[in-house]
């Protein structure tokens, strides 16, 4: 079948699935049969007039629905019919900038899923985990969780440590009990846009604290505690967005102030497992005083749906639990089950590491594509932040390098004070793109924002 060309003009939608949903119809009707090969894929890209890497993702969206299989360089043969109507591939929606873990190529996270879900649905010594969970989530991934964070240095334990469907679900939680309307939270200028929401939905004041190349200086804290700040929320660990990590000495002093004016720390702590060498987390310097929230999606995968909320004491635990009950109920039981089941046989380790090894390599490309001192980055991360000069057509850019597939947002998303922030873009360099469409979205950043573009942009 080495002349077999699909029909996807005037297709709407992504091309690659318009190719693989071609061959699961041309398979359904009989005009690709078991063991037909399939043409090369440049052959193919050259045919239809599209890139290479449209061609490549379609034909291993046909080899996850099980309808090819490649066989190195003899290429890639059908399977035979579906015994089952195969419908329409699913498809990946469109990412408007969200900042998601970096995609190995070996599909490696999906393989540990369904390794693991298969094992715990085939098991006869107990239930599926698909039933409601006691208030605060699945015993076995709480006691998970707890010894994951007492590796960390947290005097954490199973009655204090819940399970929450997210970071976004926890700190939720954590706001709505332990916040009052009207109450002042310590942030720095730029923020996790999920945090503003929040507070905003519960009348908590966001009081914005001078940072640097560290994050949220302390002595800056200190003062402000004069105007009545009652909670500080910080990420001490690749900032998002702006990428500031703080160093051990930073963390020490930060928790003295917590300790010392009797605050409320809400750690958010959503990169802080990526590392290879992770700092302690300030829930392991003033345990007494912190909520540490530990979530997946910027570890894993977002699909998980999992995060641990270490409290301070049993009773903050319970107060918490009650909220996460009303607001979400549980988190996805099957995924707990399995992220806990990652977590006991060491699987949790394994995929960790190819996302930390990814973003590395990702990181490696925008060193060398990018104009140094043009952005800011943590080695082990997988988003940039790139200043603009004052002035600059931010919606213009973003346009641009969207439509690249490039996951970038303006920095007025992140602004507690957007009419005084300065310009500046978050840039994700994760999710499924592979490297080499990372290169050649991160050339046309390069380009948008040197001086002379930036302000021809900024006169459009």
């Amino acid at each position: 079948m080495q002349g077999w060309k699909p029909d996807i003009a005037g297709v709407l939608g992504p091309k690659y699935l318009a190719i693989a949903a071609a061959i699961a119809r041309d398979i359904e009707a009989g005009a690709l049969n078991p063991g037909d090969r399939l043409p090369p894929q440049r052959m193919l890209a050259e045919a239809l007039g599209v890139d290479l890497t449209t061609v490549t993702r379609a034909y291993g969206e046909a080899q996850r629905l099980g309808l090819i299989e490649g066989d190195g360089r003899r290429g890639s043969f059908v399977r035979g019919k579906a015994a089952e109507p195969v419908g329409i591939p699913y498809a990946e929606p469109a990412d408007a900038g969200m900042n998601a873990p970096p995609e190995a190529a070996d599909r490696q996270l999906e393989k540990a899923f369904a390794a693991s879900a298969a094992n715990l649905l085939g098991r006869a010594d107990g239930p599926a985990p698909f039933h409601y969970q006691p208030r605060g989530g699945m015993p076995l991934a709480r006691a998970a969780g707890a010894a994951l964070l007492q590796g960390r240095g947290m005097p954490a334990q199973e009655d204090t440590v819940l399970v929450s469907a997210g970071g976004q679900h926890a700190l939720h939680a954590v706001i709505s009990t332990e916040l009052r309307p009207g109450d002042m939270l310590a942030v720095g200028a730029f923020v996790y846009p999920g945090l503003i929401a929040i507070a905003r939905r519960y009348g908590v004041a966001l009081r914005v604290v001078e940072t640097d190349g560290e994050g949220m200086l302390p002595q800056a804290l200190d003062e402000a505690c004069a105007d009545g700040v009652a909670a500080v929320y910080v990420v001490p660990t690749n900032d998002n967005p702006t990428t500031a990590t703080m160093g051990l000495a930073r963390r020490e002093a930060l928790a003295a102030v917590v300790r010392s004016q009797d605050l409320k720390l809400i750690e958010d702590d959503a990169y802080g497992l990526l590392p290879e060498r992770p700092l302690p987390p300030l829930a392991a310097l003033v345990p007494e005083r912190c909520w540490h929230i530990a979530s997946l999606s910027k570890i894993l995968s977002p699909g998980l749906r999992v995060a641990w909320i270490a409290a301070p004491d049993i009773a903050a635990a319970w107060r918490l639990a009650a909220d996460l009950h009303e607001t979400a109920v549980m988190a996805p039981p099957l995924n707990v089950a399995v992220v806990a089941d990652w977590l006991h046989g060491g699987s949790f380790d394994t995929l960790r590491a190819a996302v930390r090894e990814e973003a590395r390599a990702r990181q490696a490309i925008a060193r060398t594509v990018l104009r140094p001192g043009s952005f800011h980055a943590q080695e082990e991360g997988y988003h940039l932040w790139v200043p603009l000069p004052a002035g600059a057509n931010v919606a213009e850019i973003v346009t641009a390098l969207r439509s690249q597939g490039l996951g970038v947002v303006g920095g007025d998303a992140f602004a507690v004070e957007p009419a005084t922030a300065r310009p500046a873009l978050r840039v994700s360099i994760g999710g499924s793109m592979p490297r080499e469409r990372v290169e050649r979205a991160l050339r046309l950043l390069d380009a948008l924002t040197t001086p002379d573009v930036t302000r021809k942009i900024a006169l459009v």
